[in-house]
């Protein structure tokens, strides 16, 4: 396993996903550190495997989820085909009784340029890493 799956399974395991009957092409996205184009490249990742991706945020993470799936849209890597937003019950450790949080879902399908901007991407990578090295 790579480095960068080896990762994502984690964030997945952290956020409370890759188990428990949850899809394999779900992002659950938590209020963490970590960084925007984390969570985008993993993105491109799972719709490079699946063809779409669900990226699912409940509280405060909710606008990292639509500011990814927005730079995924505005790149044409993507468009979305559903949007879901409800409500969920968490208990508050602090307090030790239920809270009502908000949820998002937004599932995104991989653009008809997806592969091409994808292509692209890689080659001008590899052009950097060349560039380097000289």
């Amino acid at each position: 396993m790579s480095g960068d799956a080896a990762e994502a399974q984690r964030a997945r395991a952290a956020n409370g996903g890759g188990g428990g009957g949850g899809s394999s092409n779900r992002i659950q996205v938590s209020n963490t550190k970590k960084p925007l184009f984390f969570y985008v490249n993993l993105a491109k990742r799972y719709m490079q495997q699946h063809g779409e991706v669900e990226l699912s945020a409940p509280g405060m993470a909710i606008a990292t989820v639509v500011t990814v799936a927005e730079i995924l849209k505005n790149n044409g890597f993507a468009f979305e085909t559903r949007i879901t937003t409800s409500t969920v019950e968490i208990k508050d450790e602090m307090r030790g009784r239920p809270i009502q949080k908000a949820k998002i879902e937004i599932v995104l399908r991989k653009s008809d340029k997806f592969d091409e901007l994808m292509a692209t991407a890689a080659a001008e990578e590899a052009a950097e890493d060349e560039e380097e090295q000289t």
